[in-house]
């Protein structure tokens, strides 16, 4: 193994997650268009553009879902419903609700929406009735009824002094009301499916509609006529007219017509020309494979919102996948793209030149590239299946991926702009492909694993295309038979000589990779092998299974050398750190845990993740680690200093037995670097507890309570988590102490009064000694000694201890001194 004077890693702090933060539902973009507000069940998150962080998130107390919800044209009320048929008012920066009241509507609201002057709030209930609220003066000053069914749609005229609401419901009608006598005053009738949305021309004078039936509606609304109908072939969800300063003449626009973007179920943005019902612009997306028209419906990338953003000329898309995309005007540019829901996170490996970015494989067809600054997401669309595995060449460049769809791709990075493309294919499994591995010294070749029990080995092109270009086809150098069973998981050693296989008829096996030959099996668990891994340094492999164990065989003579045990399911994924001294490992139980090989410790356990944590990856410079997990939560973590806390209990105890007991233990905190010193105290505060309960130990427990209370307040202490029920601990037995020692001195002084008091008197016979008026023989004097030893000493479970030890030899030194001066001045009386 490697030498002993590596540093080992004792824990892992989580740096950053990548959560589901929507799942469906509205979404809306502040007005100053920085933060993008969307629903995720019970919750509604504030994702900042910027950065991508999810910055507040407001959640009901009752965990009931949210339905609907608004925020106000000046940015500073979020209004939220939930199925509890409640209505509460946030002031969302500081993620406090300042009002809550009861919606009236007999059933949960579908919709709601602001005025332009952020003082009438309008809500559409399920119960067919719409609702208009003054939040300025809390009470409600519109109860609208005649729609039929569930009014999914509510918008205000943008012109406040017309005092109009547009709805609409199941009947597919647009109803027009005058707020100022609270009916209805027409019903657009154009549409044969729901309607979707409504966009107003500038000038407010012409309404847009979309709907589900494939037509966009131009109305005249002087006339309350439809002036045109556009028909767009796919089933719209969003339109926004196009504002007429702009230069658009990218994206088609050539006369001064009204012109309005859709976006709907073939995935693309389109914008049309209302005069002539043309389309005059049609988005292409790059790498990704034509729609199936007869299944575009169905189709991931259909598009379910449309959002402008005025300000800063762009538009804003969300994907039937809960993926969000903002796009700059007129190029329609990808700017920036927001994962909302991962789904099941099933592989995640490091990428990049220095690790800035993650390649993740869901439980789709469609590779994540995730920018870990911004959490900014590349999505590559190329297989047509789930993708089950990734691995990463050394350079961090290029990477291979592997499917259901019985292919593997390669994909290469451009490490100036970040961008992803394919640049070659293969295919030639009968199955599944399960595995991928790439070769570690050059980029010559990759060994795929399948569920038709084979192993593939493929050359890489040379060259590799360029970027726009088709990806080359691959084909496999050598094919072997490689298990009885499905093939999980490949390995390349770091030589490029050797191929580790691991598979579910429970083995795993060795193999040349100059001609595919098998060198060896490993036997001994007693389940599924569910991942192999060569170590770094040693000739040793790695294998983790369903058995629930993780064992390292040598290479050489293909015996096992160690076995981990711990998780309390499937070990999933094992990686080595530490230059191959240490392991880390990930489980069905949703637990990550370090392991120490030399000494078969579990060093740490990690509880981050709900779910199988299927994914495992750890940094080229080996201070990053990164796991996925079925909770489609993404978690990076990072090396934190050592903490005496994750000391083992008995690495405490053989600490506080040394010989200098508890001052071993305050150098090892101490010693740690700023803040770490007093957050080790404070674990080692837990242990005090128990130390405190013993007479042994208690000087122990004593000394770290000193040293906390001599560097941080009564208040700072308690600041820090579980401090107060462990100070809580120490009260009753340091009350006992306190007493004992009461006890003590009281003893002891006796001894002292004696000693002083004490004169030696001599008589005729110079045989007596006298204590004042008393006279005392040697045996008094013995007698008196051993009493008051007694009285100085405290019964405890382990029997008569003293609890100072300097008082006692000091009572020692002086009744060997007394004893001695009266053997040799005087003569021993005879006992009595």
């Amino acid at each position: 193994m490697a030498g002993n004077t590596l540093p080992f890693k004792s824990n892992y702090a989580v740096s950053s997650k990548i959560e589901p933060f929507y799942k469906g539902g509205k979404v809306q973009i502040s007005q100053d268009e920085q933060y993008i507000f969307c629903t995720c069940g019970p919750r509604v998150n504030i994702l900042q553009i910027d950065t991508g962080k999810i910055i507040h998130s407001i959640e009901q107390d009752d965990q009931e879902d949210i339905t609907s919800f608004s925020l106000s044209p000046d940015d500073e009320i979020l209004v939220t419903a939930s199925r509890a048929l409640l209505l509460k008012q946030w002031d969302w920066k500081q993620e406090k609700c300042t009002r809550s009241w009861r919606a009236i509507h007999n059933v949960p609201v579908a919709s709601m929406t602001f005025d332009c002057t952020s003082t009438l709030l309008a809500t559409g209930g399920c119960d067919g009735t719409i609702k208009l609220w003054d939040v300025v003066k809390q009470y409600c000053t519109h109860n609208l009824k005649g729609s039929s069914g569930v009014v999914h749609l509510v918008e205000f005229h943008p012109d406040i002094s017309r005092l109009q609401l547009f709805s609409s419901s199941v009947d597919c009608g647009i109803r027009i009301w005058d707020l100022r006598t609270s009916k209805c005053i027409c019903v657009l009738e154009s549409h044969y499916s729901a309607v979707t949305s409504l966009a107003f021309s500038p000038d407010g004078q012409t309404l847009i509609s979309s709907g589900r039936d494939k037509i966009c509606s131009v109305w005249d609304l002087k006339k309350k006529a439809v002036k045109r109908t556009v028909p767009v072939y796919e089933a719209v969800e969003g339109v926004v007219v196009l504002p007429g300063k702009s230069d658009y003449s990218q994206m088609g626009v050539k006369g001064e017509g009204l012109h309005f973007v859709t976006a709907g179920s073939k995935g693309v943005l389109r914008v049309w020309d209302s005069s002539s019902a043309r389309c005059v612009f049609t988005q292409t997306l790059p790498d990704a494979p034509a729609l199936n028209t007869e299944e575009a419906d169905l189709d991931p990338r259909s598009l379910m919102h449309l959002l402008p953003m005025p300000q800063s000329n762009r538009l804003a898309t969300v994907t039937a996948e809960h993926n969000i995309l903002i796009y700059q005007m007129p190029a329609l540019t990808v700017q920036q793209q927001f994962v909302g829901y991962n789904d099941d996170i099933l592989d995640v490996k490091f990428l990049g030149k220095d690790d800035t970015h993650i390649v993740v494989a869901t439980n789709s067809s469609q590779l994540k590239v995730f920018e870990l600054a911004t959490n900014s997401c590349q999505i590559l669309y190329g297989h047509t299946d789930t993708i089950l595995s990734i691995d990463v060449f050394r350079k961090g460049s290029m990477f291979a991926s592997c499917a259901k769809d019985k292919s593997l791709r390669l994909w290469k990075m451009d490490l100036k702009s970040g961008h992803v493309h394919c640049v070659a294919q293969g295919s030639g499994h009968s199955n599944a492909v399960g595995s991928v591995a790439c070769s570690r010294l050059k980029k010559g070749f990759l060994v795929s694993g399948s569920q038709d029990c084979t192993i593939k080995m493929w050359d890489l092109p040379d060259p590799l295309p360029d970027v726009g270009c088709e990806p080359v086809l691959m084909t496999a150098r050598l094919t072997e038979r490689a298990h009885d069973k499905d093939v999980n998981s490949v390995t390349i050693s770091p030589n490029d000589k050797l191929l580790a296989s691991g598979s579910q008829d429970r083995t795993a096996k060795l193999w040349s990779l100059a001609d595919m030959s098998l060198l060896g099996i490993f036997r001994g668990h007693s389940r599924g092998v569910w991942c192999v891994q060569f170590s770094p340094v040693d000739q040793v492999l790695a294998t983790a299974s369903a058995d629930g164990s993780i064992k390292i065989w040598s290479i050489q003579e293909f015996s096992c050398l160690r076995t981990f045990e711990g998780h309390d399911a499937s070990v999933l994924k094992v990686i080595f750190v530490s230059r191959g001294t240490q392991l880390v490992s990930s489980g069905s139980d949703g637990l990550v845990k370090l392991w120490t090989i030399k000494t078969n410790e579990c060093v740490k356990t990690f509880d981050a993740h709900q779910d199988k944590v299927w994914a495992l990856h750890g940094s080229s410079k080996d201070d990053l680690m990164v796991t996925g997990s079925a909770d489609s939560t993404i978690t990076l973590w990072k090396v934190s200093p050592p903490d005496i806390s994750y000391l083992s209990k008995k690495t405490l105890l053989k600490l506080r037995q040394d010989q200098k007991g508890s001052l071993h233990v305050l150098v090892h905190c101490v010693r740690l670097p700023g803040s770490s010193c007093l957050r080790c105290l404070i674990s080692v505060l837990r242990f005090s507890v128990v130390w405190n309960t013993n007479s042994r130990s208690c000087l122990d427990a004593q000394a770290v309570l000193q040293v906390l209370l001599t560097h941080l307040s009564p208040e700072e202490i308690l600041q820090y988590q579980g401090t107060r029920t462990h100070l809580e601990g120490l009260i009753p037995y340091t009350e006992r102490h306190m007493q004992r020692i009461g006890r003590l001195l009281q003893a002891s002084m006796f001894l002292d009064y004696m000693w002083q008091k004490m004169r030696i008197t001599g008589g005729k016979d110079r045989s007596q000694v006298a204590l004042g008026s008393a006279e005392l023989t040697a045996g008094d004097l013995r007698e008196i000694f051993s009493r008051t030893l007694k009285l100085c000493q405290v019964k405890s479970g382990a029997g008569y201890l003293p609890l100072s030890r300097h008082q006692v030899h000091s009572w020692v030194i002086v009744w060997l001194q007394v004893h001695r001066w009266y053997e040799s001045r005087l003569s021993i009386v005879p006992e009595r």
